[in-house]
């Protein structure tokens, strides 16, 4: 089997190739820039703003599944245009498709969001995930739709690096107490997104860990992890900052956890895991 993933350079791309590598599958994973470290993939640089240039690579390689996470933020032709694209020529090479999405399709609130809630999103990036979930369900009503949080791995990650940078004062800014999520282990993130390429589950579905945390809650559980001092972390609120963002969004992932053999492990769990 061929697997297509687009966006292997990224964080959660690379973890999914890693996964179908070692499973023995053929790995063709698509990047613009960053690092290529995964052994075992057929790397074929790819503009997601080309239409042309995806119709060509899929068309060209055939895959049975096609894993999408490539996004940039605040890029609105890669981020929605460019998945469009990828599902158009996903579904004309018959292939499976899941779709990475967002838990900024929401707008936010104290209740935890089921996964059939319509978007509501705040700001540019939320829209554009948004409106990526509507033309990806458009061209293709078997694809998957994986709504997901914060995605936490090592200190390399995108998430637990501006934890450390926020804990040793080495960025400008505030961790949000009032910004709350439910983070997930890339790796288990990773492994429910190769079970439901396996799987016939279409729409969209919650994949989240079942902790809700506020940013400095995550960045203590961080801050405990590499035996950091986070009591002069800078804490503030969005209110303070003046910036237009969703505060809490919770993901029901009930639906989820009946459905996978996957565990979605809390954050707390995840950490006190690797503290030992």
């Amino acid at each position: 089997m061929t697997v297509l993933v687009v966006g292997a350079s990224g964080h959660l791309g690379g973890e999914v190739s890693r996964r179908y590598v070692a499973a023995g599958e053929s790995v063709v994973g698509t990047y613009h820039s960053g690092v290529r470290d995964v052994d075992g993939v057929d790397w074929q640089r790819l503009d997601l703003r080309d239409g042309a240039a995806v119709a060509e690579l899929i068309g060209r390689v055939r895959p049975k599944v096609v894993i999408s996470t490539a996004y940039v933020y605040g890029d609105w032709w890669v981020s929605a245009d460019g998945a469009a694209l990828v599902a158009v020529a996903s579904a004309r090479a018959g292939a499976r498709l899941v779709h990475l999405s967002s838990d900024v399709v929401h707008g936010g609130r104290p209740e935890p969001y089921l996964d059939h809630e319509a978007p509501t999103p705040v700001g540019l990036y939320g829209a554009s995930k948004a409106a990526a979930e509507t033309a990806v369900r458009a061209i293709d009503p078997s694809a998957v739709l994986v709504r997901t949080s914060l995605i936490i791995g090592d200190e390399s990650s995108k998430q637990v690096k501006l934890c450390l940078d926020m804990i040793n004062r080495r960025v400008p800014g505030a961790l949000f107490r009032d910004e709350i999520r439910c983070p997930l282990a890339v790796e288990d993130l990773a492994g429910a997104v190769v079970e439901l390429a396996a799987s016939d589950v279409a729409g969209t579905l919650n994949v989240s860990g079942p902790d809700a945390v506020s940013r400095p809650e995550l960045a203590q559980l961080v801050a405990d992890h590499y035996g950091l001092d986070a009591s002069d972390m800078p804490i503030g609120t969005i209110a303070e900052s003046g910036l237009h963002r969703a505060a809490e969004i919770r993901l029901d992932n009930a639906r989820a956890t009946a459905l996978l053999s996957t565990r979605l492990r809390g954050v707390r769990e995840l950490f006190a895991r690797r503290l030992r």
